[in-house]
């Protein structure tokens, strides 16, 4: 078995070169066990395919992040397979066999395939290479299996089994890796960053995700070439940037990125909030302030039983990216950030749209940005009804998540003073449901509706008829529900003072 201990020496000197396969007793029995269980639970699809395709001389096997999950003892919903058949090869053994077949991705070697309720992905022995300024890899086929696993983006990926003998196949020590916690590349890091630049995130994200540390060689290799990102498309970046934010230790991934300069161009206004402090100016480290806020943030999600939540995660990395736009020096050494939700919210809505988030994403994170601070003016409950209701309507179906964030941006260490916002926010939330329970806050509208105001007025639909009805919904947030007639009187009386003033100007 390859040896678990490596120096950088020793990496240069094994590599790109493959090292000794491993015998089969260098699986645990563990280990062994989950590689049986991986391959039995594509049964029997995965004996029929394997015996067909030996039948038609092809390989075939199991690889990548499947036999990674397995061997990590983690559940893998995807099946991926390699094999030296060629595309158009797949297609005449699959024939009559496989349920259905599809080949979207068959100008990148890939046929999908499903039989018996099961999602299949068999991919032709392969190498991408980008050009210098291409978005789009180029393809080659290839017809050994060793040849395939040395362009995969890491050792713990570059990891087969054989179908259907179930042959360990670990050409690059990525078993050694995988017990070692450690990412490494099959080749060079600069070779394989230079195939496909989002290799660069990925290894963050599998950082974030499996808990595992960078190479100092992959890690020195993602800092100088970091950005090759820029031609990568945005969509592409997102994708990892979902993986990683929806990790266990998404504050891992981040850290990696701004400490490699990653983040420059994926996420530059996060590396921005590391202002610096000094004697004359003291402040919160805003970036660590951030990065404290996420990892309380998904406390919180779990203690109240949430699935991991993209939009509450971003939220809570980007509430504060504003500051570093409004920061301000006044007297007696006190620095302020006016307006920074403002600034904030629209800084957000700017970067997850060049990112090519949903537009609900983008509206939501943007929104808890904007509202993150509302709650601090609520103090010891001196809120009205009113301000309650206001706070619950513009936050909308984003209620629960700003519950969260705005917990969560408790940092401070005085433990009365965390004490005290925490019964304040459990007042308001205490509050907010007995209103939403008298009241259904969340359904809150005018007690006249556009039809009505028209008819009250005499007026046709236009701007009149618009202002009316913000007028009256601000009525009803602050004085609650009305009668027809109780609406009616104060809609008649505004309108006699407003549009008669309008009539004679």
């Amino acid at each position: 078995m390859p040896n678990t201990e490596f120096s950088s020496e020793n990496d240069t000197a094994r590599r790109p070169e493959a090292v000794a396969e491993p015998a089969a007793d260098a699986l645990t029995g563990e280990q062994r066990s989950a590689i049986t269980a991986l391959v039995d639970s594509i049964q029997p699809v995965s004996g029929e395919l394997g015996d067909r395709f030996s039948a038609h001389d092809q390989q075939l096997a199991i690889v990548g992040g499947p036999v990674r999950d397995a061997l990590l003892g983690r559940v893998s919903s995807d099946v991926d397979l390699t094999t030296d058949a060629v595309p158009q090869r797949i297609l005449e053994i699959v024939d009559g066999w496989a349920d259905s077949v599809w080949t979207v991705g068959i100008e990148f070697g890939t046929v999908g395939l499903r039989k018996r309720g099961l999602q299949l992905e068999i991919t032709t022995y392969r190498s991408e290479s980008y050009s210098p300024k291409s978005r789009k890899p180029d393809v080659n086929y290839g017809t050994d299996i060793h040849d395939d696993l040395l362009r995969r983006d890491f050792t713990v990926n570059a990891m087969a089994v054989r179908l259907p003998g179930q042959e360990f196949v670990d050409p690059f020590g990525g078993l050694a890796d995988l017990r070692a916690g450690v990412l490494r590349t099959p080749g060079r890091p600069e070779d394989s960053f230079s195939d496909d630049p989002l290799r660069i995130m990925r290894a963050v994200r599998f950082a974030a995700q499996l808990g595992f540390t960078l190479a100092p060689e992959v890690a020195e290799a993602a800092r100088n070439m970091a950005d090759r990102l820029t031609i990568v498309s945005a969509e592409r970046i997102r994708d990892e940037l979902v993986k990683l934010m929806l990790s266990p230790n998404p504050r891992r991934g981040i850290e990696l990125m701004v400490d490699l300069g990653i983040a420059r161009y994926v996420l530059p206004e996060v590396p921005k909030m590391q202002l610096e402090i000094d004697e004359h100016h003291r402040h919160k480290d805003v970036y660590e302030h951030s990065l404290t806020v996420l990892d309380q943030a998904i406390d919180l999600e779990k203690r109240r039983g949430h699935a991991p939540d993209l939009v509450l995660r971003l939220a809570a990395l980007l509430h504060d990216i504003g500051k570093p736009k409004t920061r301000a020096f006044e007297s007696g050494n006190r620095v302020t950030f006016h307006h920074h939700e403002v600034v904030g919210a629209s800084m957000s809505r700017k970067r997850l749209t060049a990112l090519r988030f949903p537009k609900d994403v983008v509206s939501a994170v943007s929104t808890l940005v904007a509202l993150h601070l509302r709650f601090h003016g609520y103090g010891k409950g001196e809120w009205t009804d009113s301000a309650v209701r206001r706070y619950a309507r513009d936050a909308g179906d984003q209620l629960e998540r700003l519950h969260i964030l705005t917990r969560a941006d408790c940092t401070t260490r005085n433990r009365r003073k965390a004490a005290a916002l925490s019964r304040s926010y459990d007042d308001i939330e205490r509050r907010i449901a007995k209103l939403a329970e008298q009241e259904e806050l969340d359904k809150i509208r005018p007690d006249l509706d556009g039809n009505e105001i028209q008819e009250i007025l005499g007026v046709k639909p236009g701007p009149t008829v618009g202002r009316a009805y913000r007028f009256l919904l601000e009525l009803r947030l602050e004085n609650g529900p009305m009668s027809k007639e109780d609406a009616t009187a104060e809609l008649r009386a505004w309108a006699a003072e407003h549009l008669d003033q309008e009539t004679a100007t």
